[in-house]
């Protein structure tokens, strides 16, 4: 199966979740928005010409990386409200740079955009050589970041082998 067919199903079925609307009017909207989408960006979630076992593995190990995210965010939300609602508010600002051992495009993205996701950091910069520059919050947060558990499991979504030595 080529990585415009697989990319097509991948945005069709995501149009059709997020959308919720099954008319023919609806549908055949995603269909032609998928189709210009796909034509326009199709090689850039797929390197390789056709779909591999590979690339069917990561799917599944990414699909299992979200609900563990779900969960950060989550805590995350938790320690943001609890930040706000303290008569101190012991917020503590701080911008911190995190050495990665990701080596693949596709995880360092992944990675970053888990760290946006997760309330109370924002990744600022992925620079040359391989620091994200991430604001943080507070510094529980950045300790969060520090223990390596989020970069371990988008390392092993797609099959990078990172183990921390610290």
């Amino acid at each position: 199966m080529s990585r415009r067919v697989v990319t097509f199903i991948i945005l069709f079925t995501l149009w059709c979740i997020f959308s919720g609307m099954f008319d023919a009017f609806h549908l055949s909207l995603g269909v032609i928005s998928c189709l210009i989408v796909t034509l326009i960006s199709g090689d850039l979630i797929f390197k390789n010409k056709k779909v591999t076992a590979e690339h069917v593995r990561e799917g599944i190990n990414f699909i299992k990386y979200i609900p563990w995210l779900l969960y950060q965010i989550l805590l995350a939300n938790i320690h943001l409200a609890y930040l706000v609602l303290h008569p101190k508010m012991p917020i503590e600002p701080s911008v911190i740079q995190y050495k990665s051992k990701l080596k693949k495009d596709i995880s360092k993205v992944v990675f970053a955009n888990s760290i946006i996701l997760t309330p109370g950091t924002i990744t600022m910069d992925i620079t040359e050589n391989n620091e994200f520059i991430v604001h943080c919050i507070s510094q529980k947060v950045a300790d969060d970041l520090y223990t390596g558990e989020m970069e371990e499991r988008v390392a092993h979504v797609f099959n990078e082998d990172i183990k921390r030595s610290e």
